[in-house]
Order: structure tokens, then sequence, then C-alpha cells
């Protein structure tokens, strides 16, 4: 069974760093694309950063310039978060997508509080 196993979520003061990893739990093939979502209480999940299988990256306006999504290898990646705010509070969630599969982590919580 394929598991995403997210890290690096926390407490941070505005302005603050914190770098989130997923790591997959198995080597899948024909991978589409890798990316990081968030669901803040009462809203909809939403995109934040996805990475295709050929390096191609792609960012919510509201991240833009502040997040960076990388790739170490085919089995994990990274979401380095720089200038946080309040309203980058959230659950985020991992997602792989393959030819013929979507998987999605437990989530970790990113809480920006002074």
């Amino acid at each position: 069974q394929v598991q995403l196993v997210e890290s690096g979520g926390g407490l941070v003061q505005p302005g603050g760093s914190l770098r989130l990893s997923c790591t997959v739990s198995q080597r899948l093939f024909n991978i589409n694309v890798m990316g990081w979502y968030r669901q803040a209480p009462g809203k909809e999940r939403e995109l934040v950063a996805t990475i295709t299988a050929d390096g191609r990256t792609n960012y919510a306006d509201s991240v833009q310039g502040r997040f960076t999504i990388s790739r170490d290898n085919v089995r994990k990646i990274n979401l380095q978060m720089n200038s946080l705010k309040p309203e980058d509070t959230a659950v985020y969630y991992c997602n792989v997508d393959t030819w013929s599969d979507n998987y999605w982590g437990q989530g970790t919580q990113v809480t920006v509080s002074s």
C-alpha cells in the first residue's frame, strides 16, 4: 500500500520559515505531477504548488515568490516556505498523481501566529 508521509509542520511567527517534506513509501512509476495542497478551517482544499516529472513548477498566486517546491528524487518532494503569513495557516497535504492513481498524505499542520 502506497503511503505519503509529510513532515516539517509546526508553529511559526509571521515572517518566519518552515520546510515541509513528503516521502513516498515506495517507488511509483508513470508520475504525472507531485505537489502540495492546503486546507484552512472552513475553506476548500486548494493548490499550493506542483512539480511535474520533468521539473516544471506551478504556484498559487498567493504563495508565488515566497514558497519553493523541489524534488530530491522520485520519492521525495519538499516545500520551502518563507515570509509566512497568518493566512498561510492550514493543514498541508502532499499529493502524487500517476497515470492510473492519485495519492494523498495525511496532512501536516502549519500555524502562523505571533
